[in-house]
């Protein structure tokens, strides 16, 4: 079957369809996204298209007056963090409940690091519990010539089908999500030096003023700071409350920022949690962690027998797109 026309979904109704494309080149990234996007417009389907801002232009010029019904974002933007991209998505679907959406959305690209491709496999295996029984297409672009091959083996573990010169295919090595998700959580290498402080139920403002004031000797300007202190506080928060009522955090510099480590010995009952945006009645943890996605360049979440483990990673100064 072509990945032109209805490559994905030969109907405008059909259910959930979470496609891989695997491509070479400039050519048949605007042959695969191109024909998968204009096969959505063509069956009146609402369509976002998320990828790192260099294929945006080309993208545009090959859709020509066709782009402006086309929702467009830069991935390094909205993906920085991958935690936050699911969320995302899930708000535009939510917008369109009354008909099928159709979304690209590209999580991993050659600038990528080791644990960004993680957390960006993590959310792959999670969009298809997400979106299980929606009629929602993702269509999730793979560059064959740039990535690693672990990556793309990963990519057949999270897509149950795959888009390859041309073909669409079942995917031989898709895993159930839950599985993938306990790959994710490797053993976290231990830093070099941190700074350490435990906290637990009464001593949580003590945790921010011992925060800001150390991360007033980095290179984080206030904004900055300010936005991890109270990322800090959303996860010291939920161990006292969520976690066994009390923790450990732990702070280190890293090179081009800092890292914060806050560990429990609670446990994360749902993996969806903090990957949609909270209604304002919301009062669980999904609240904070969706806080902590959307405020840090990258959350590594290990969740094990022992407890919980979240590692909130913040810039000097914010990621400047690839170009």
């Amino acid at each position: 079957m072509s990945v032109s026309g209805q490559a994905v979904a030969e109907r405008p109704d059909a259910g959930f369809a979470h496609p891989a494309l695997f491509y070479r080149g400039l050519d048949g990234y605007l042959e695969g996204v191109g024909g998968f996007v204009r096969a959505g417009l063509e069956a009146g389907e609402p369509v976002l298209v998320a990828v790192p801002g260099p294929r945006l232009g080309p993208l545009r010029e090959l859709l020509g007056d066709m782009s402006a019904a086309v929702s467009f974002a830069d991935m390094t933007e909205l993906g920085r963090n991958p935690g936050r991209i699911l969320a995302a998505l899930r708000e535009f679907a939510d917008r369109h409940m009354d008909r099928r959406s159709r979304l690209v959305g590209e999580p991993i690209w050659t600038a990528r690091t080791p644990a960004e491709v993680r957390e960006a496999t993590r959310h792959e295996a999670l969009i298809n519990l997400a979106f299980d029984g929606r009629p929602v297409a993702i269509l999730c672009p793979y560059d064959t010539e740039g990535l690693a091959p672990s990556v793309l083996d990963d990519a057949h573990r999270t897509h149950p089908v795959v888009i390859r010169d041309g073909q669409l295919l079942a995917s031989a090595g898709y895993t159930a999500p839950d599985l993938v998700c306990a790959a994710c959580d490797t053993e976290l290498a231990e830093p070099p030096a941190a700074e350490r402080m435990a906290y637990s139920a009464g001593g949580l403002a003590e945790v921010r003023r011992w925060l800001d004031a150390w991360l007033a000797g980095t290179g984080l300007d206030r904004r900055r700071r300010g936005d991890l202190v109270l990322a800090v506080g959303e996860a010291t928060g939920n161990s006292v409350v969520h976690g066994g009522g009390s923790g450990v955090l732990r702070v280190w510099p890293e090179e081009g920022g800092v890292v914060a480590e806050v560990r429990d010995t609670g446990w994360l009952r749902d993996p969806l949690a903090g990957r949609r945006r909270p209604g304002l009645a919301s009062a669980d943890g999904g609240r904070g962690l969706w806080m902590i996605h959307q405020l840090c360049d990258l959350v590594e979440v290990r969740a094990g027998r022992t407890g919980l483990t979240l590692r909130l990673h913040m810039d000097i100064a914010p990621a400047t797109p690839e170009r």
